[in-house]
């Protein structure tokens, strides 16, 4: 049977209507420390996390304020950013606030710091969705892709993790992810994981300006760069920084944009003003390249408004309770895509 192509545009663009109101997800910064020194990391190949000094991690209280409005819509808080998550020193009581709070999570992680105890706590909080980097399916790739970690505890944590969900009948999601890299046999990490694991995203090789694009396995764009397809992101989603700093999306890591602060407005003020209503309005006419953020974007032509973290949620949930996906954007034959 042939395989049906992957669909990444639609026939109509504008906001999600979940996130009229409220963006959809929160995209946090929540560390800029790490653990690691993955080579194809940008903060890795920058002085981005010396511009955090500061405020390594995201301090409690504005974490707080953002779980309490995602809370409010039922939106996403995805802890990803500048370094592992579980580095912070409150990382596990803070995501059990979120859920107390009716905010969805979904965690980022290298698997490095999970204990049993530390595992049981994130089930027993419901985490939505906890996503393992994983980028290899053995000892020696896994030592050069991710050089300080090591794949014998990788394993254990995820096994692990997987076991204890299945137990104790948490609603909690597991995924694993690997870039498509040069040095890395893509399929094999697939093969080895998918047994493992509810699902697996093979991710596309982003630069964020930083990274070498030489290094990327697979450049074919989802989007048609010369068509300037509108960026999924800014109907759906936004990033913000441990000093509570909204940015317009995941391309601007060093936060050269400044949409407001969590600790002077709302994030749904933040979401519904001037800033992000001219980004949606250019790029729905085609002119996003008229915004320098966007003009200097090189993986712009990566997002995909169909194969992306919803339909991943949805296969993972489809695979956690042992049934085929029901409707919506992305069907099952697209398999999983970068988010």
């Amino acid at each position: 049977m042939k395989k049906k192509k992957t669909a990444h545009t639609e026939e109509k663009y504008g906001i999600r209507p979940q996130a009229r109101e409220f963006p959809m997800m929160a995209v946090l910064s929540f560390v800029y420390v790490c653990n690691a020194r993955c080579p194809n990391c940008p903060y890795t190949n920058s002085a981005i996390r010396a511009d955090y000094k500061d405020r390594p991690f995201m301090r409690a209280d504005t974490f707080k304020i953002i779980a309490d409005q995602c809370g409010e819509y039922g939106a996403w808080i995805r802890l990803s950013g500048g370094g592992e998550p579980m580095l912070h020193p409150e990382a596990l009581e803070l995501i059990e606030y979120a859920k107390s709070k009716g905010t969805k999570i979904g965690l980022i992680t290298n698997g490095s710091r999970f204990t049993e105890a530390g595992t049981r706590r994130i089930l027993a909080a419901g985490v939505d969705m906890v996503e393992f980097s994983v980028d290899a399916a053995d000892p020696e790739t896994y030592a050069r892709v991710r050089p300080g970690l090591d794949f014998a505890k990788l394993l254990r944590n995820v096994e692990r993790f997987v076991s204890l969900r299945d137990k104790t009948g948490s609603p909690t999601k597991i995924i694993v992810s690997a870039v498509n890299q040069k040095g890395v046999s893509i399929g094999t990490v697939e093969a080895f994981w998918r047994k493992i694991a509810d699902e697996f995203q093979k991710r596309k090789f982003l630069t964020w300006g930083i990274n070498d694009p030489g290094l990327s396995a697979d450049t074919t764009p989802y989007l048609p760069p010369e068509q300037r397809v509108p960026c999924p992101f800014l109907f759906e989603r936004l990033n913000i920084d441990s000093r509570g700093k909204v940015m317009v999306c995941g391309f601007d890591i060093a936060a050269r944009t400044d949409m407001g602060n969590v600790h002077e407005k709302s994030i749904r003020e933040i979401w519904n003003g001037a800033g992000f209503t001219r980004y949606r309005k250019l790029h729905l006419a085609r002119q996003g390249d008229r915004l320098e953020l966007c003009r200097d974007c090189p993986d712009w032509k990566y997002r995909s408004w169909r194969h992306n973290y919803w339909k991943i949620v949805r296969t993972a949930e489809a695979k956690r309770r042992g049934r085929a996906p029901g409707p919506g954007r992305g069907g099952p034959e697209d398999g999983a895509g970068d988010i």
